[in-house]
């Protein structure tokens, strides 16, 4: 597949619906405009991969709808040079999406069908995060804490403590939190203890697994 004019279009027209359900960050708006969903996703989906929603990418995993991707990308508030630590890969356009923010991502995924095909997608793409990690998100990664930023892109029953941990102060994290449909939450880490907590609406998440290893 290639990225042709018809695609840019489709791409922009995907922002403007964006920005007509309330995205704002025109740095945001500007990523979903250059990034080629339609390379994301197997090629049966290609005339679909400009509309507002969520697609199987393999593994019982989704790609998010781009409204979500947007939103909770929004919330980040990300800077240039950001540590970003992302949870649940997938098919990598979150991470594409945070890296043209020129973040420096670190982003794991616990199924391997799904790590070894975006690995080689993300070479082919030239698409470089710091770290792309096979292993379970649960843990988030204390090697590399803390970060200014944690993004968590499937739907988790309760927020793990080990990410709350590896937040920096003033750091941002944002999660879907729930069972069967989840709340999206934004945690704001306010010193070593105090964290400041805002619901912001219902989503609906693949789940969050953990290892019980």
């Amino acid at each position: 597949m290639k990225d042709t004019l018809k695609h840019r279009g489709m791409r922009n027209k995907l922002a403007e619906l964006l920005e007509a359900k309330g995205i704002t960050d025109k740095k945001v708006l500007n990523a979903i405009k250059t990034i080629p969903r339609h390379l994301f996703l197997d090629s049966g989906f290609e005339d679909h991969a400009y509309q507002d929603k969520a697609f199987p990418i393999g593994a019982d995993q989704t790609i998010s709808q781009p409204y979500t991707v947007a939103f909770q990308t929004e919330l980040l508030q990300v800077k240039p040079n950001d540590k970003v630590l992302e949870i649940g890969t997938g098919s990598g356009y979150q991470t594409a999406v945070l890296l043209d923010l020129k973040a420096k991502v670190y982003t794991i995924e616990r199924q391997q069908e799904l790590f070894k095909k975006t690995r080689l997608f993300f070479n082919k793409m030239n698409y470089r995060p710091k770290k792309l990690i096979f292993g379970d998100g649960y843990k988030g990664l204390p090697e590399e804490a803390p970060f200014d930023s944690i993004i968590v892109t499937a739907g988790a029953p309760e927020v793990p403590k080990p990410l709350m941990s590896q937040l920096k102060v003033g750091g941002r994290l944002v999660i879907p939190v729930g069972v069967d449909e989840q709340v999206m939450t934004l945690f704001v880490r306010k010193s070593e203890k105090e964290f400041q907590k805002q619901e912001l609406g219902a989503f609906r998440f693949v789940p969050l697994l953990e290892d019980k290893n």
